[in-house]
């Protein structure tokens, strides 16, 4: 009887060291996540497995910023954090991570800068408390090449292509309307072969223009160019444009429903918009400049346009 008990207390205490160590191994695995780093051609993003037990955010932050900054074993992986500029500081608000660099962040070409802020976005934001991220260079947000600058950005914002190419550029031909010198018409112009990143959204290409201002003769600006875009979505046929305060205040003396109407007519000429609702600082109850209410969508409005047969269209 002895070793009988024996031999069922012994089985007992094989299957709980075997449950135990079934629990440590998965304790030891802890969270896995996917590092994100540039490809030797620069022209996608590869990513590897690493697995971590932190669960501390300013920790694992802190983990994964390391990990972005290793040069790997992989000779085809760059690492995002390595590339000769260096991170300065970051600091965490209500999920929003900003990430300060130096100036020498700028010295990077358009494609690479693009790659290494998709690593490093898509690496950042599978930790839970952060969902958005923004970088800023020398405590000044980051600018693109038209000096728009980037704002916020998410992991969705960076959207693969066919072949996980993240960033691809395409060109494409834009209607935009502008003021006509009097400030108190729109002409139209056929902006063609703009080149832009596919990353983002045509509503937000066609914002980005219109801020930019006009290129062909006769044109004038519409829009303060300080002003900040602070998101641009659309859905059901409607395109939502959320600017900063810097939009209620315009340098130009152009009339208020020229200003609005150069932004609806641009964005109804895309296929998808039919409305367009604009908000300030994520406010609609707003009236703009004492004449438009701001609460409901606009629609395409074409009686101010201004033709002329002898206009310097752009080529």
């Amino acid at each position: 009887m002895n070793r009988k008990y024996f031999i069922i207390i012994a089985v007992l205490l094989l299957v709980l060291f075997c449950t135990a160590c079934g629990r440590e191994e998965t304790e030891e695995a802890g969270t896995v996540y996917k590092i994100y780093y540039v490809n030797n051609e620069e022209t996608n993003t590869l990513t590897r497995d690493y697995g971590s037990e932190t669960v501390k955010t300013d920790k694992l932050l802190q983990e994964l910023l390391d990990q972005l900054g290793r040069i790997p074993d992989k000779l085809e992986y760059e690492a995002p954090l390595a590339n000769g500029f260096e991170l300065l500081g970051y600091s965490l608000d209500s999920g929003q991570l900003t990430l300060n660099f130096d100036e020498k962040y700028k010295s990077m070409d358009a494609m690479k800068e693009i790659l290494t802020r998709a690593a490093i976005v898509r690496t950042l934001t599978q930790i839970p408390e952060i969902s958005y991220v923004s970088f800023t260079v020398q405590g000044e947000m980051l600018a693109d090449s038209s000096g728009m600058a980037i704002g916020t950005m998410s992991a969705d914002t960076f959207i693969e292509n066919a072949g996980d190419e993240i960033n691809a550029y395409e060109k494409v031909n834009l209607r935009l309307y502008f003021a006509s010198e009097d400030g108190a018409g729109l002409v139209e112009e056929n902006r063609r072969n703009v080149v832009y990143n596919s990353n983002i959204s045509m509503e937000k290409l066609v914002v980005e223009q219109l801020v930019k201002g006009p290129l062909m003769d006769g044109a004038y600006p519409t829009v303060n160019p300080s002003t900040k875009i602070v998101s641009v979505s659309a859905k059901d046929g409607i395109c939502y444009v959320n600017f900063g305060e810097d939009f209620l205040t315009s340098p130009y003396n152009v009339n208020a429903e020229v200003t609005i109407y150069s932004i609806v007519n641009s964005l109804v000429e895309l296929p998808n918009i039919n409305k367009v609702q604009i908000s300030i600082s994520g406010e609609t109850n707003i009236t703009y400049r004492e004449k438009f209410n701001l609460s409901d969508p606009f629609e395409r409005n074409l009686d101010l346009l201004i033709t002329s047969e002898n206009s310097d269209k752009s080529s």
